[in-house]
């Protein structure tokens, strides 16, 4: 399949390109309104460094990336991969020429991350992480075009990155983890933990805030963006005392905001309409399904449901439990047809979140009809 190049009322304006590195402004939209690639699309990749020469690159490398650059859908023989002196550089552009072929093969972005999730369970993914991230970042940023509420968008960013978790004072605050990680190195400040412990100066120092509305129109400039941390703090509950329980509803919950997005990224891929919802606990004698927005958090719901002792460092590390529920119960399995699905997003023992949303469009109890 080769790409022409999009006609300007074929290409996407979107309102605000909040992720410039997604590629978004560069894709089409088919019938349906999936994203179809572009050359322009596949050529942010090749310029990305696990792509474009280095001064140590070989002559061989140099022209292909140069003629891949060119065109992008451009055929690539075995013997142009093997002539490649780098043995790193045959494999990266062994990764993205599969990568480019089975995109280019399905036809959209959401055609093509589907295929790499069947829901039979016989998918073998045979691409980068990164580039399954790349898709992620691309659709996520289709679903919120139209946003104008940074709390979403920056819920959105748990799609595709990884995110790192304190849970100092009180809060459950979100960052990410690449910033994250940079800022422990250069920074020499310790975990995550401690700069968030010292509050305000460490804070200021760093750039670092947690979204809130006096710095939420901060968020759309596109410097500095992946430094706002994102509140995850689930409503706080205070006992009054002679039977009376105040809640206090936090407004702008980023656990909100979460739920928000998640609930278009199934309405977008399966056409169901879906409302999820933060959830405490689990208090359903009538449990009967559960999904795990992690591989943590699946192991954890595994565990629960079928009666298992969980030890209670582990059950700490749930971030957040959510309650999903079908607005049309016949899209679902018989057998569970009206019931809610409970899903769970969970850190691993480093304070790492690593959200998987394609386990929403691979286990949801749906009918075979959907």
């Amino acid at each position: 399949m080769a790409l022409e190049h999009p006609s300007p009322c074929e290409t996407i304006a979107p309102m605000q390109n909040f992720w410039p590195s997604s590629g978004f402004s560069s894709l089409q939209r088919d019938e349906r309104g999936w994203l179809k690639p572009s050359n322009d699309y596949l050529r942010l990749f090749l310029a990305r460094p696990e792509l474009a020469p280095v001064p140590e690159s070989c002559q061989a490398e140099r022209a292909l990336h140069a003629a891949l650059t060119d065109s992008p859908s451009r055929p690539v023989t075995s013997g142009e991969l093997q002539v490649l002196q780098d043995a790193d550089a045959r494999e990266s552009f062994t990764l993205f020429l599969r990568f480019r072929d089975g995109l280019l093969a399905a036809g959209t972005l959401e055609a093509y991350y589907l295929s790499l999730f069947p829901r039979d369970g016989t998918g073998r993914i045979d691409i980068a992480p990164l580039f399954i991230d790349l898709l992620a970042q691309a659709i996520t940023h289709k679903l919120l075009d139209d946003s104008t509420d940074a709390y979403e968008v920056r819920a959105g960013e748990m799609l595709f990155r990884s995110q790192r978790i304190s849970t100092e004072g009180g809060q459950v605050l979100s960052g990410d983890r690449e910033v994250i990680d940079m800022l422990n190195v250069n920074g020499g400040l310790g975990d995550f933990g401690r700069f968030l412990a010292e509050a305000q100066a460490p804070l200021r120092t760093l750039n670092l805030q947690v979204l809130s509305d006096d710095n939420a129109p901060d968020y759309w400039q596109q410097a500095g963006r992946h430094r706002f941390l994102l509140d995850l703090t689930h409503e706080v509950t205070n006992d009054l005392s002679h039977g009376l329980v105040f809640t206090m509803t936090r407004a702008r919950s980023g656990l909100k905001a979460l739920a928000s997005v998640l609930q278009k990224w199934v309405h977008h891929f399966l056409g169901i309409a879906v409302t999820i919802r933060p959830l405490q606990k689990v208090d359903d004698d009538g449990w009967r399904w559960h999904v795990g927005l992690d591989l943590e958090a699946t192991a954890l719901l595994n565990d629960l449901y079928e009666g298992r002792e969980v030890e209670p460092d582990r059950m700490q590390r749930l971030v957040s439990l959510f309650r999903l529920d079908f607005a049309n119960p016949l899209e679902m399995r018989a057998d569970v047809a009206g019931k809610p699905v409970y899903l769970g997003l969970m850190m691993n023992a480093e304070g790492v979140v690593r959200l998987k949303p394609q386990n929403l469009l691979v286990n949801l109890p749906l009918c075979r009809s959907v």
